[in-house]
């Protein structure tokens, strides 16, 4: 049996801190994580944590390859370490899947940040939001940039920027505004100076698009001293016309900043499906074309009271969407547009109470229209005219009894099912509407034609009455688990999710469901509604089609044949957007191209609000095309491969070693973790002789079976027992916490059921050991234990044999009063540490030294320019003055030749002032590197024991 002596040697092991760049201090994060880890992604976050210096990362893996995985470990990371300021900044429409995927898989909390929550909590005393050091802060770009103030008074711990290609032409800004500082700053330029130094993970997968000047703003913003300025970057990688010797001088640079993985190289560890796409055309009735017609016309108006003017833009949009999913979505919005025009109440309730899920992540991506938020002047008869209309076009909407659209789904429903069965895939759909009234029609429209009793939705709200069933059913169900969070939302969409994958067919989901919801065990996703959005579309097949997904995933699109624009719009996603087929719909040029969706949003409305012809809207979506082909020809693609992408064989020798070593960690952590728990609960749990699970029965956490196997808890309803969890954490500090006198302990190795080859000799023999923990502090703090061991005989003992040792199940003995001096082990061991500390921190040392020697080098470089530059049309002028004919024109010519002498030599006075400041800073920057990396260390001796070997 093991003792407590074992326990608090693991309840130690199981604590120390360290750097997030080793795999064994990286193993503690990892462990707490409830998700499928891939050695890629391992590696990534060993990258992102390698060195404290760095300042940060940018992590460029392919589409699909799970960058907010990565960023997950390295937040947990950080979280462990008490390091607990953190800021997301992502899309709009990414917040609560980045909530819901911390959650989930990393146990983290967080809270996002809008402008009604961020008002609240001030009106709750909370004087700055932004500051929350139990939660991570989650917010969208737009409300990022507009709160910078609140943002830089942070001192953040970390900073994770999503589809950070936002980023890459931060460096446009900034040159602009040094020409002229009136200039306005760019969202970019706002966001980056608020979070200044702050540690960065930039996450994108095309960091490099069409010019190396995105590649300087990325990693500029990750550390300001991996180039120089933008002059001597232009001289050095954009003007040699040496390419080989420039791209290789490249890659050295951004080295150690900038990390990516292929999907080539991964398909080891992650099999890859593919989408089969279905196009299910339909042709309005006459009645759905009028309606379509009058209000496409009543939105063109120059004028709209029904409309705020502020608004108009979004709230056109938001009509749209609502027009072409379905005719009683239209009805009820007309009828409410009405109203308000009836008794003009001002503001427009639209956006908080509208029946399109994510209305509030669209409006956060809009900024108001340039027009006053004031009505103006009103013209009754006008106003009039228009509350007629709007009346008329209500009761025609509200008339037309079917939808030709919604008429197409049942067909198009039996091919996709067959296609999905012929690829061997489960009978089952997720339908994707923009509105809740749609979700209702189809909801009613399926159960009345063959699929009763087999149809759930999910929405933002889920207050229908099937949805209190599904909740009643689940509480029972799972009462007693983890399962149970006690959050309501959260609780309402799992149980719907949980109750589509065991006994619905049908899914219909308005955007709440592609937020963070997993529904890999589905492999048919159909677009009644196609959103303009592509990364919006992409992130709905996403749902489906990643991570996990054993089958081809079936897309199925309507297509309204009447309408030109439609028809464009379809042609643009599916051609040149690629989302609805291949191995994993849009590649990176395409969605790196876009920097957000919702631009191509924005101008595929403005097609619909402005053409009035077929012929129009011809030529705006062939200009549109257009300027899409010239950004997605992805001009650098050649030199993105040379600077960021690796040798195969390089990679997957790396991914393999790294795989192996986080498995050995993990294996050992769970076997320390089991050990001490069976030693704390003893006689208050029962354990499975086969699976590393117990059944608890005590006072201090919640009874019943706890699994160290996260699949196998959520599959049976365990509690996941891991290092965080509360029950453990509180046998740890017990452990931890518990005096051990100096006592006898007797290892058994004769019932031991292995051979350990480097105890065998020690059989039969006795001695002494003493474990201690060493902290170093520096700039980041590593704690390690020491072990002082020797034999009777003197025979000194290494970490591995001690190690073995207190794998061994022992009893205790007497306790003893005489100690042996253990002094001089214990400062041998510790003196070994801290040598291989010194090692460490001097490889970092030599390779930041390295990094500014090449900064300064480049900015006196590009001093030089500027004195050649004044040489070569000095040169020039003179050339030019022999030539000339008259003495005016000589005389004109030598004013003009001494006043550019003058400037250069008056540059070559400030270039040696200039050297001297910019050596001056480099020294500045090296001591404080210098301040840093001294450590203090403190030695703790945790337990002393005298053992014998029988």
């Amino acid at each position: 049996m093991s003792t407590p002596y074992h326990s608090q040697y693991w309840a130690h092991a199981l604590t120390l801190r360290g750097s997030g760049s080793d795999i064994a201090a990286l193993s503690r994060s990892i462990a707490n994580a409830r998700v499928d880890l891939n050695p890629h992604q391992i590696d990534a976050a060993l990258f992102a944590l390698r060195s404290p210096f760095t300042n940060g990362a940018v992590l460029a893996d392919e589409v699909g390859l799970g960058k907010t995985v990565e960023a997950g470990i390295v937040l947990s990371q950080r979280w462990a370490e008490r390091r607990r300021r953190i800021l997301i900044v992502v899309p709009a429409m990414l917040r609560k899947q980045w909530q819901q995927e911390l959650s989930e898989k990393f146990f983290l909390p967080s809270e996002v940040l809008d402008s009604r929550v961020f008002n609240g909590l001030r009106k709750n005393g909370l004087a700055n939001p932004f500051d929350m050091k139990d939660k991570a802060v989650i917010c969208s770009y737009n409300f990022a940039a507009a709160k910078t103030a609140e943002v830089s008074k942070v001192p953040w711990d970390a900073v994770v920027i999503d589809e950070a290609h936002r980023l890459r032409n931060v460096y446009r800004s900034r040159t602009r505004l040094q020409n002229n500082p009136a200039a306005r700053k760019t969202m970019a330029h706002r966001i980056t100076d608020s979070v200044g130094k702050a540690p960065k993970l930039l996450l994108t997968a095309t960091p490099l698009q069409n010019s190396l000047l995105e590649l300087f703003s990325l990693v500029s913003v990750i550390d300001p001293h991996v180039f120089g300025d933008i002059a001597s970057f232009r001289e050095q990688f954009i003007n040699n016309p040496d390419e080989v010797s420039r791209n290789l001088q490249l890659k050295q640079r951004i080295a150690p900043v900038c990390t990516r993985a292929l999907r080539k190289q991964v398909t080891e560890y992650i099999p890859f499906t593919n989408r089969v796409p279905i196009t299910q055309e339909f042709l309005p009735t006459e009645e759905e074309q009028s309606l379509y017609d009058e209000i496409t016309t009543y939105l063109q108006r120059e004028v709209l009271y029904a409309l705020p003017a502020s608004q108009r833009q979004l709230i056109t949009m938001v009509l749209r969407k609502l027009l072409a999913s379905s005719t009683v979505a239209i009805a009820r919005t007309l009828r409410r547009l009405a109203d308000r025009l009836e008794n003009l109440r001002g503001e427009l309730d639209l956006l908080d109470d509208e029946d399109i899920d994510g209305v509030d992540e669209l409006a956060d991506e809009y900024e108001e229209d340039a027009e006053a938020d004031t009505e103006g002047e009103i013209d009754p008869e006008k106003l009039e005219d228009e509350l007629s209309d709007l009346r008329r076009y209500a009761e025609l909407a509200a008339r037309i009894g079917h939808n030709a659209k919604g008429d197409k789904l049942l067909p198009a429903l039996q091919i996709a099912f067959a296609k999905a069965q012929e690829l061997g895939a489960a009978r089952k759909a997720v339908i994707f509407t923009e509105s809740r009234e749609t979700q209702l029609y189809l909801y009613d429209l399926l159960n009345a034609n063959g699929y009763e009793g087999r149809v759930v939705t999910i929405n933002g709200s889920n207050n229908q009455p099937h949805h209190a069933t599904i909740y009643e059913q689940w509480l029972t169900k799972h009462a007693g688990t983890d399962r149970i969070t006690g959050s309501r939302a959260i609780d309402m969409k799992a149980a719907i999710v949980e109750c589509f994958r065991d006994e619905a067919t049908i899914l219909v989901a308005t955007e709440a469901a592609a937020e963070g919801v997993n529904l890999q065990f589905c492999s048919l996703v159909a677009n009644f509604d196609l959103p303009w959005n592509p990364q919006r579309i992409e992130q709905r097949i996403g749902r489906c089609h990643r991570y996990g997904q054993k089958h081809d995933v079936v897309v199925v699109n309507f297509l309204n044949l009447r309408n030109e624009a439609d028809k464009r719009v379809y042609e643009l996603l599916s051609q040149k957007f690629k989302l609805f087929d291949g191995v994993f719909g849009a590649s990176d040029e395409v969605l790196g191209a876009l920097e957000s969706g919702v631009d191509i949003e924005r101008r595929i409305a403005e097609v619909y609000q402005t053409c009035r012809t077929n012929a129009e809207i011809q030529a705006a979506f062939d200009a549109l095309q257009a300027e899409l082909d010239a950004k997605i020809q992805a001009r650098l693609a050649a030199t993105r491969q040379a600077l960021m992408e690796n040798f195969d064989e390089d990679v997957r020798a790396r991914l393999k070693v790294s795989r192996e070593k986080t498995v050995e960690c993990l294996s050992q952590r769970e076997r320390w973790l089991l050990d001490l728990t069976r030693v704390e609960l003893d006689g208050q749990a029962q354990f499975d002789p086969q699976l590393p699970r117990f059944l608890y029965s005590g006072a201090d956490a919640r009874q019943g079976w706890y699994n160290l196997d996260w699949k196998a808890a959520e599959t049976s309803d365990e509690h996941f027992y891991r290092l965080d969890h509360p029950l453990a954490l509180r046998l740890i500090e017990r452990a931890i916490c518990r005096k051990l006198p100096v006592a006898e302990v007797a290892f058994d190795y004769t019932n031991h059921p292995s051979k350990i080859s480097v105890i065998e000799p020690l059989v039969g023999q006795s001695g002494w050991l003493e474990v201690s923990k060493l902290t170093v502090a520096a700039v980041e703090v590593d704690e390690f234990l020491v072990f002082a061991a020797i034999t009777d005989h003197k025979q000194v003992l290494d970490e591995e044999i001690c190690r073995k040792l207190l794998s061994l199940p022992a009893t205790i003995g007497p306790e003893i009063t005489e100690v042996p001096d253990l002094a001089d082990r214990r400062k041998a061991e510790v003196a070994a540490r801290l040598g291989e500390i010194d090692t460490r921190n001097a490889q970092l040392f030599d390779e930041e030294v390295l990094k500014l020697d090449r900064w300064s080098e480049d900015l006196k470089l590009s001093l030089e320019h500027e004195i050649k530059e004044l040489d070569k049309q000095i040169r020039e002028l003179r050339r030019t003055s022999a030539l000339a004919q008259s003495l005016q024109e000589k005389l004109d010519y030598q004013k003009q030749l001494r006043d550019l002498e003058r400037r250069r030599n008056s540059k070559r006075r400030e270039l040696f002032d200039a050297q001297d400041a910019i050596d001056q800073q480099r020294e500045e920057l090296i001591g404080k590197i210098e301040r840093q990396l001294k450590h203090t260390s403190t030695v703790q001796t945790l337990f002393t024991i005298q053992w014998t070997i029988v």
